[in-house]
């Protein structure tokens, strides 16, 4: 086996066709023992091939060492692909304990990053968004949900290439960075949330009693103090639910809908 560095150097059509075959096979090959492994062999499977020839030694180390578990966020799985193709096309198969090393230790904070960001926090506050203004009747709604899905697209094409570029300084460089990134996408998060909550749950206090001639109104006391309370409830009471043991989110909104219905039935809530 030689261990000399590979001649092979990768052009626009390999990364079209890593980004494709990312964006449409990823996770075909997911299984409960190595998960995304087989997927990325698969994505990087021409490359290996053209870096060290077919049926070479080299090529055999390699596609074992690509099939070991793996698993990360679909979102930002390319960004280590890239790094890994930059190390094997300037060290060859000597360098596949840095491959290995590298898809280890980045594997896991990319999962929580890539994850929370693009699978969670970015659809919520979009489709929120989205759905409140079609709701309304704005076929704005939709052109927003729609772009903010291309965007997604757009960004996994192009970290391909410029994490393989950068290659393993990346890995220092973006840590400060993806940490900014997290904290303010974190505040947005929590930002948009309340404002959801404050104009998509639309309930008020119904009931009015009555003392002597006078008629106390209970939602405008309650609004002089703390505007919006009973929906902020309402979704503190629902997390509350969820933090119990067996308790899906199923079960939460069956509880939610009887509660509603029996009290919008006694006079107690209403809808604003």
């Amino acid at each position: 086996m030689t261990n000399s560095k590979p001649k092979y150097q990768l052009t626009d059509k390999d990364f079209k066709q890593i980004n494709r075959r990312s964006l449409f096979g990823f996770q075909l090959g997911w299984n409960y023992e190595r998960m995304q492994s087989t997927g990325y062999l698969y994505t990087i499977l021409p490359q290996l091939r053209k870096i060290y020839g077919d049926n070479s030694p080299e090529l055999k180390k390699v596609m074992k060492n690509e099939t070991q578990f793996f698993n990360t966020s679909n979102f930002f799985n390319t960004i280590i692909t890239g790094i890994d193709l930059a190390i094997q096309e300037n060290e060859g198969a000597a360098g596949s304990e840095t491959v290995s090393s590298l898809k280890v230790g980045l594997m896991g904070p990319f999962a929580a990053i890539g994850d929370s960001i693009f699978a969670s926090l970015i659809p919520t506050i979009f489709g929120a968004l989205a759905a409140s203004m079609a709701a309304q009747g704005n076929p704005i709604g939709v052109i927003i949900w729609i772009a903010a899905s291309i965007a997604i697209c757009v960004f996994r094409w192009n970290q391909l290439r410029f994490a393989y570029k950068k290659g393993t300084s990346l890995v220092t460089d973006m840590r400060d960075r993806l940490n900014a990134i997290t904290d303010a996408a974190t505040v947005l998060g929590v930002f948009m949330v309340g404002s959801l909550v404050a104009t998509t749950i639309n309930i008020k206090f119904a009931w009015a009693p009555h003392i002597g001639k006078v008629t106390m109104n209970v939602q405008n006391n309650l609004d002089m103090i703390i505007p919006k309370l009973i929906p902020v409830l309402l979704v503190g009471f629902v997390y509350w639910l969820l933090g119990k043991k067996k308790m899906t989110s199923t079960k939460a909104i069956l509880i939610v809908l009887v509660l509603c219905v029996a009290l919008g039935g006694l006079g107690i809530l209403a809808k604003m």
